[in-house]
């Protein structure tokens, strides 16, 4: 039987999208040009410990992860973030700097803790207090920076909201939208004016669950379970092109017919094979910006680790950076990821405008976090396991005006019957909106 659809990409937007159809009785192909399915979800296993190769956790808030493990009966294999022990160091003047309690992003909520925090100056603490006093505003879509700034100053610019945004999308702060990265807070800013008012009158009394969940065995096993599920075929799409209402699509030089087409790869990727169809659109696709980033990690003996703990890591202000922008203490984060007699670092690298560190060797990558971790750490333990990965061109990147070029882009593509967007390009790059992206265009094909 001809396929109904055919989804381009096998990372978790497009395995998501291939469920739904699976379980609908929707004939569908998966074409995947890698050998491996899950994108940038990849785990391994060194002797007892388990390595994410690319995000090693979703955020609890977001329900489509938890729904999906649920549904494919993963859900026993839950774990949350030990929040606990979830303290966070942001380097300053080359020293580890605790981020104060109650801090929400760049925000602080608990007065008392930042007041008493060296992370940032005088001047910084008293502009965050007059800051109490903003009233509701309305502005154009504009740059985080112009939002921190304008609300809280350069220092907290510099040593709160660069670092902590860097660690989630790689991008440059002058240039990401506050209203498509941060609009909980644009949203706060139009109706109550000052965001540290608007936080602390809505916090409530605990978290009742963790900030992140995860997999014991790693994010790897809810990618491997849904490719189980999915008809693939390995190979590059070539060329998409309309025909008879539908498309067809070619593959190792052979053709696929389908009604629909589920566009699950990058935006830059999508441009480039909806060029024939609708030259607009592919224009505005290829107008998302990408970031590529690196990961290495190390795993030491905790008999022979001699450098600092940091709580579950620490971040490297654009400020402060050489090369590091960022690292995780595995155990520290998630049990059940590292025995007791080991210690294991996720450290990060590449980002905006640091991209050139993923066309280093892995052995001087490997040895650019070695001497990092021993300026910032005091480590010098020499590590007994290394490993480096990389994700060229994988994270999109929503800068100023991505609001509006979103529009077009849904509106241009609702214009194309049977051709639908999925991914982490458009409305989230958390692995529940790729899942929710994914699930929503399987089930546009299985209503029409």
């Amino acid at each position: 039987m001809p396929p109904r659809a055919i989804i381009i990409g096998g990372g978790i937007s497009g395995l998501s999208a291939a469920y739904d159809l699976a379980k609908a009785g929707v004939p569908h192909i998966l074409i995947e040009k890698q050998a491996r399915l899950g994108g940038v979800i990849e785990t391994r296993q060194w002797e007892d410990c388990v390595l994410e190769c690319g995000p090693d956790s979703f955020l609890s808030a977001k329900p489509e992860a938890m729904a999906l493990i649920r549904e494919l009966g993963l859900e026993g294999d839950v774990i949350g973030s030990n929040d606990a022990e979830r303290v966070t160091y942001i380097l300053r003047h080359g020293r580890l700097t605790r981020l104060p309690e109650g801090t929400t992003m760049f925000v602080p909520t608990k007065p008392a803790a930042m007041l008493a925090s060296p992370l940032v100056g005088w001047g910084t603490k008293i502009r965050m207090g007059l800051e109490l006093l903003r009233r509701p505003a309305t502005y154009p879509d504009r740059s985080v920076t112009e939002f921190v700034t304008d609300h809280f100053g350069r220092e907290t610019l510099d040593y709160l909201a660069e670092p902590l945004l860097s660690g989630v999308y790689g991008g440059d702060p002058d240039q990401l939208s506050v209203a498509s990265v941060l609009p909980r807070f644009v949203e706060m800013e139009r109706k109550q004016g000052s965001l540290a008012r608007a936080l602390m009158s809505s916090r409530t009394a605990a978290r009742k669950e963790p900030l992140f969940r995860t997999l014991k065995g790693g994010l790897g096993c809810l990618t491997e379970r849904l490719a189980a599920r999915a008809s693939v075929v390995h190979g590059a799409a070539e060329v998409v092109e309309r025909r008879d209402g539908g498309f067809r699509v070619r593959v190792n030089g052979d053709w696929m017919v389908a009604d629909h087409i589920v566009m699950a790869c990058p935006a830059w990727a999508a441009a480039d094979l909806l060029r024939g169809i609708d030259d607009r659109l592919a224009a505005s696709l290829g107008m998302i910006p990408y970031t590529s980033s690196a990961i290495a990690s190390l795993i030491f003996r905790t008999a022979d680790f001699d450098g600092q703990r940091a709580g579950t890591g620490f971040l490297v202000p654009r400020v402060e950076r050489r090369q590091l922008m960022a690292c995780t203490f595995v155990g520290t984060k998630f049990a059940h990821r590292v025995p007791g007699d080991k210690i294991a670092l996720r450290c990060f690298f590449g980002g905006a405008g640091n991209e050139a560190a993923l066309d280093q060797s892995d052995e001087s990558l490997t040895g650019v976090a070695r001497e990092e971790l021993r300026s910032i750490l005091g480590l010098t333990a020499a590590p007994i396991f290394t490993e480096v990965y990389r994700w060229p061109r994988a994270m999109a990147q929503y800068v100023v005006g991505h609001g509006a070029r979103l529009l077009e882009i849904e509106s241009r593509t609702a214009a194309i019957v049977g051709l639908h967007l999925a991914g982490n390009a458009y409305t989230g790059i958390g692995i529940p909106d790729c899942i929710r992206t994914g699930r929503q265009a399987a089930a546009q094909v299985i209503t029409s």
